[in-house]
């Protein structure tokens, strides 16, 4: 049988207590695992920071426009937007 629907569902994810103390025993192992491997992070710190370059480049980069024929009409453009 179908029950009606009086508007309550059910919480989403991250609003369940489970869920939350999850995500805190996870805060919480990070962070002393980071506490005590600090050293180690730090030597290879460069290179995760070249490696965001091209990670940032693929996930952002189609937003710029310089790719051509992607052209906009020249009487709608970004800047008179209603």
């Amino acid at each position: 049988m179908n029950q009606p629907d009086n508007g309550a569902s059910a919480p989403s994810f991250w609003r369940r207590p489970a869920s939350m103390a999850l995500a805190t025993v996870a805060l919480i192992t990070g962070f002393f695992l980071l506490r005590e491997h600090w050293g180690h992070v730090l030597g290879y710190w460069p290179y995760l920071l070249l490696l965001a370059c091209p990670l940032m480049h693929l996930m952002h980069g189609h937003g710029h426009g310089g790719h051509g024929g992607h052209r906009q009409s020249p009487e709608r453009t970004d800047n008179n937007r209603e």
